[in-house]
């Protein structure tokens, strides 16, 4: 299971693998690289993912993307 989501102007997806959710950043030539030192909970449902990346990521907040959205 992938969710891609636009994190305050980063495309940024996050998977499923081996029962943890794992994060990665993206690129616009599609390569990703994961991000080690973000945790998201095991536990976490999939519809709090963009409130869990907003809560993490708010300090890049800007005029333009003002909060984090599910791009699929």
């Amino acid at each position: 299971m992938k969710r891609k989501f636009n994190v305050f102007g980063k495309v940024m997806s996050v998977y499923r693998e081996a029962d943890e959710w794992v994060l990665y950043t993206e690129s616009d030539t599609s390569m990703r690289a994961r991000v080690y030192d973000v945790v998201i909970p095991s536990e976490l449902a999939e519809d709090k993912l963009a409130q869990f990346l907003d809560d993490i990521f708010h300090e890049f907040a800007n005029q333009r993307y003002q909060s984090v959205f599910q791009m699929d």
